[in-house]
């Protein structure tokens, strides 16, 4: 192989679930059949990485210093929804109704990654709730260890600025059955039921 094959497929390993078997599937695909295409994923990629920043106020991804979403005057000023990533705002987005604001961690607490309050912009969220506008705060963290520990954090910052938190339902998906469904699920489902109205 030549150096700049093994440079390419070594350069495509670096995308989340692409082993050496996929990374070389995709190179050889890129060089017998689709140069053109590579050529525009390469200008693609080069001009993201050089262009997109994060927002001024909700830390997701944006090629201007406040994103379109902070920007627009038709949000709920009143709801600011807190999610790991931009895929998951992404996904509350395309999914639901919500019309507030969001806040973007870009992770999760994880002590023993190094990832603490200050990796996850927690001062600049407790500088938004000081403004006094936000008056309840959706925590929609991942129902993971980490998730949940990050959970309890926010609603604590939350409360001390007489902010009510919130967390969106877990447990059984819709049309889902029973039999199918994991144990955790299932358990936290149990352990979080309400009442039928």
């Amino acid at each position: 192989m030549s150096s700049l094959l093994e440079q390419l497929i070594d350069a495509l390993r670096v995308l989340p679930g692409v082993g050496q078997k996929s990374a070389q599937r995709m190179a050889y695909h890129v060089l017998e059949r689709g140069r053109e295409g590579g050529a525009r994923l390469a200008t693609a990629l080069a001009d993201a990485v050089e262009k997109i920043g994060h927002c001024e106020r909700c830390r997701d991804f944006s090629e201007t210093p406040v994103c379109p979403t902070c920007a627009s005057a038709s949000r709920d000023a009143q709801t600011l929804c807190v999610v790991e990533s931009p895929a998951d705002r992404l996904a509350i987005e395309q999914a639901t109704g919500y019309r507030g604001f969001y806040y973007v961690l870009q992770g999760r607490l994880s002590p023993l990654d190094g990832i603490g309050p200050r990796e996850l912009g927690l001062d600049r969220l407790g500088a938004r709730l000081a403004e006094g506008e936000v008056r309840e705060l959706i925590i929609a963290t991942n129902p993971t260890v980490e998730g949940e520990a990050t959970a309890h954090y926010l609603a604590q910052i939350a409360r001390q600025h007489q902010v009510r938190p919130s967390r969106p339902a877990h447990g059984l998906p819709l049309g889902g059955e029973l039999e199918y469904v994991d144990r955790g699920t299932l358990s936290h489902a149990f352990g979080s039921r309400s009442e039928v109205d």
